[in-house]
């Protein structure tokens, strides 16, 4: 008995150290110098160390760990079926017990729980919002106004386009996802009027070939002649270092981009939701449950796993991510007082636009071949040319009534 108390003391004596998987590899530096330094700070004896996979390598590389076993203790969580396949397949713990999950509202769990809302399996963390970032400086020296509407729109990336100063706008098709993130899915809820067509997809009475899907494909397919020489092989990064130099006017933009180009841009920026068809028409935007923190059901460290966690559902985190992070908006209950102009800019939008969540994310990529990867190549393709508007919908169409019975 003595053996085993000297034993248990010893182990307890030990620093734990938490491993944190992300695909948010920009945001290493905020990580290691704001939010997990106030976290051991108050839990002395857990160290965390936040361990990012590029963007569109995570899932396979997740994946990959966690089958291996080698993954880290905290799983930092797609929304929708990402994430519930995991816990389906028993890689994520059930996390519904957890004092802090009564900070957030069914809505904002609901991109983390099973179809009947009895299991909850990552912690939310924060939404982002869709739109456009632009340089003030360049839009003031061309007399540019801010585009309310789709052909106001493209008058100013003639305009942007004929001076020649500036690239009209910084997106690149060599990632794939950017097309359909922050194309297809940033344009596309004023087409198909947000949640009213997303949850048509879903039920089956809208299909991907009918015009409020196909539409948002023919303006992406117009934004190839603004992007620039090489679009096609410029990668993410290299569309932000060309937006962040001043070399680039606007910018296909998540809010996530914000604490980033604020570092770097040394310009005044400002942003403009996606414009409307119409003058007058009802704007839509996707406000989009993005990130989540889970628990790797393997960690040998669960206990300070789950303090951990409790600590991300708290206020005090809340307020020290969205501010840490302007443009992740908290999913947290308690209200968060933001300081950065560019963050309130884009929150403001919630006040005058419904708001949606990317059309591919819940249920309709759970079968092969999976909507949300196809639909990233599509995106590419139709803004490269390689693609019709209407071949890429009708093949994504012809994918997803291969395996989804509403749409059969």
């Amino acid at each position: 008995m003595l053996t085993t108390a000297l034993i248990a003391t010893g182990v307890a004596a030990q620093d734990v150290t938490l491993t944190i998987e992300s695909w948010r590899n920009d945001d290493l530096s905020i990580w290691q110098d704001q939010i997990i330094p106030a976290f051991e700070a108050a839990n002395p004896g857990i160290k965390v160390e936040f361990t990012p996979s590029a963007p569109a390598e995570y899932n396979a590389v997740l994946n990959s760990k966690l089958d291996a076993g080698t993954a880290g203790d905290l799983i930092t969580c797609r929304p929708f079926d990402a994430s519930l396949a995991l816990y389906d397949g028993g890689k994520l713990a059930d996390l519904s017990g957890l004092a802090a999950m009564a900070n957030f509202s069914d809505v904002a769990k609901s991109a983390w729980q099973t179809d009947d809302g009895a299991h909850t399996f990552c912690v939310p963390m924060a939404s982002v919002i869709h739109g456009f970032i632009y340089n003030k400086d360049a839009f003031a020296e061309l007399g540019i106004e801010v585009p309310a509407t789709v052909d106001e729109f493209f008058a100013a990336l003639d305009k942007i386009k004929e001076d020649g100063t500036y690239i009209p706008m910084a997106m690149g098709t060599n990632d794939q996802w950017e097309a359909a993130t922050m194309g297809y899915n940033n344009i596309g809820p004023n087409y198909w009027k947000g949640e009213e067509g997303r949850r048509a997809l879903i039920e089956g009475s809208q299909k991907l070939t009918d015009e409020p899907w196909v539409e948002p494909y023919r303006q992406l397919a117009r934004w190839g002649a603004y992007l620039g020489d090489g679009f096609e092989a410029q990668t993410y990064p290299d569309s932000q270092n060309l937006f962040t130099l001043g070399r680039a006017a606007i910018y296909p933009a998540g809010s996530w981009e914000i604490s980033g180009f604020n570092a770097q841009a040394e310009f005044e920026m400002g942003a403009f939701p996606p414009p409307v068809v119409n003058a007058g028409d009802n704007c839509y935007i996707s406000d989009h449950t993005d990130i989540a923190i889970g628990l790797n059901a393997a960690s040998p460290n669960a206990a300070a796993a789950r303090t951990f966690l409790e600590w991300v559902g708290s206020a005090e985190f809340a307020s020290l991510y969205a501010n840490a992070l302007p443009g992740f908006f908290s999913l947290n209950s308690a209200p968060v007082e933001m300081a950065d102009p560019l963050a309130q800019e884009f929150v403001s939008w919630r006040g005058k636009c419904a708001s949606t969540i990317r059309s591919t994310y819940q249920i309709l990529s759970r079968g092969t071949p999976n909507l949300e990867n196809e639909t990233w190549n599509a995106s590419a393709n139709v803004i490269r040319g390689a693609e019709t508007p209407e071949d890429a919908a009708a093949r994504l169409q012809a994918g997803l009534a291969s395996w989804y019975a509403p749409q059969k």
